[in-house]
């Protein structure tokens, strides 16, 4: 962040920056301590396991004062090994994270358990070490991947980074090793210290257009680590758009990473048992399929690569899970309209999420959408969900709870009647959708509103657009 302001109406007063050694402040004590309870510093979905590891098995001669800041571990099984610098990195820094990184990358899951306990009973935690063994497990979406943990990410964080230290990590990430390197800034407002991350290196850009592409054993491991990231963003899509009650029943269809030979077994190991073939969805963004053959939960990867070995008994490596399971619509879950949840038959989860991609829970779109609708016209859930980029059934468990949300009688279903499941935000309204539509000039052939009377998805964007 290279310039800070404070602001009033027109008015942008910018703010000197200052420097942890010039505060005070210490590496250990402070900017460690700031990452531990930050994590996301870090990247998305870092779990810490220790900080000031110095416990090496190796005997090469690594003295004890060697020791590592800050050791994570990831949703994809990627442990992220952290170098800290309060003030401007060394010349050589590159070289001591990559140091760490060659000695976490033999560790194995009792290793880092070990780890992890030794750490939050230092910190006061209570914790039994199979707890902690356990949690390892649950951060990592689908099964645990030695293989991953032989490639460690790793973060330098510091106030700079001398050109040396840059034009090698751009080098060496080239060469597939991954370095993240994010710059801490500090500076004093009105009397408080504010901290800043960038990360700036690195870019999106670079990640996406520079960097080569692995070969080899790395690029197995890649490829693993990269569907994982797909099936764990696609899960997230769907719980941030909340598309899916909890309850939704999936079905098993194998796709992604499979031969048709194996297909072909799975559905014969299905036909012995057809729970084997259901799962129940919940929006929980780690493990959020329920298999109806035991009863436990599952991440989308970990639930298919778990079936792909029971059915081969060989190790599944990088199936895209979210790809198996699609939505049974036959079972409609309470609360939703049934003409809506028909149109998601046939989609599995990949494919909703990446219709999804992008939408949220900011609804101000919808708002300013519904607000241009007329009186005297009506549209639809599945219209107006394309017209903001999100889906119907989101859309209606919006409309039933929002008290801000204009004109919500003028949203119809498919079949152009009020949904069965309809019901206003304010529980003390009596009228009826279909009264105040008919009301407003809507002709009614039964509960039926006139087809004239509705917007075309065409007329909807402009109304969206102004």
């Amino acid at each position: 962040m290279d310039h800070l302001f404070t602001v009033s109406g027109a008015a942008a007063m910018p703010v000197s920056p200052t420097g942890l050694a010039a505060e005070g402040l210490l590496e250990r004590r402070h900017l460690q301590e700031w990452v531990i309870g930050n994590p996301q510093i870090l990247g998305e979905s870092v779990l810490v396991i220790t900080a000031e590891f110095d416990r090496w098995a190796d005997t090469d001669g690594i003295p004890a004062r060697d020791r590592l800041d800050v050791l994570g571990l990831d949703a994809t099984g990627r442990l992220v090994v952290v170098e800290l610098k309060r003030g401007t990195a060394d010349r050589d820094v590159h070289l001591q994270a990559i140091t760490y990184a060659a000695l976490v990358s033999r560790f194995d899951l009792g290793t880092l358990a070990q780890a992890h306990h030794d750490f939050l009973v230092a910190r006061g935690q209570d914790v039994g070490l199979e707890a902690c063994r356990q949690r390892l497990l649950d951060h990592v979406d689908g099964e645990w991947s030695p293989e991953l943990l032989q490639r460690p990410r790793q973060v330098i964080i510091a106030a700079g980074f001398p050109k040396q230290v840059t034009h090698t990590v751009v080098w060496l990430s080239e060469m597939n090793l991954d370095i993240d390197l994010i710059q801490v800034g500090l500076w004093r407002v009105e009397g408080h210290l504010v901290a800043g991350f960038t990360k700036v290196y690195p870019t999106p850009e670079v990640e996406e257009f520079t960097l080569a592409p692995a070969r080899g054993e790395a690029k197995a491991a890649a490829e693993k680590l990269e569907e994982r990231s797909r099936a764990r963003n696609s899960v997230h899509t769907l719980v941030d758009a909340g598309l899916l009650p909890d309850g939704t029943r999936l079905r098993l269809t194998p796709r992604h990473g499979t031969t048709e030979s194996i297909r072909e077994a799975i559905v014969d190991w299905v036909s012995e048992d057809p729970s084997r073939a259901t799962a129940t969805w919940s929006n929980n963004t780690a493990k959020p399929l329920i298999w109806g053959a035991d009863g436990k939960s599952y991440s989308a990867s970990g639930l298919a690569e778990h079936i792909f070995t029971a059915v081969t008994g060989r190790k599944a490596d990088g199936i895209q899970g979210t790809t198996w399971w699609g939505v049974d619509t036959g079972h409609v879950p309470d609360g939703v309209d049934p003409d809506e949840w028909a149109t998601l038959a046939g989609a599995d989860l990949a494919f909703l999420a990446r219709r999804l991609r992008g939408a949220g829970k900011d609804w101000t779109s919808l708002h300013t959408l519904l607000e241009a609708v007329p009186p005297g016209r009506w549209t639809t859930y599945g219209d107006v969900a394309t017209a903001i980029g999100s889906h119907a059934q989101p859309v209606g468990t919006h409309l039933a709870t929002c008290d801000r949300c204009p004109s919500p009688w003028r949203v119809l279903n498919a079949a152009g009647r009020v949904s069965p499941n309809f019901r206003w935000a304010d529980p003390t309204r009596t009228d009826t959708p279909a009264g105040i539509l008919a009301a407003e000039g809507v002709r009614f052939d039964g509960d039926t509103a006139a087809r004239e009377a509705r917007l075309s998805l065409d007329e909807l964007q402009r109304l969206l657009d102004g």
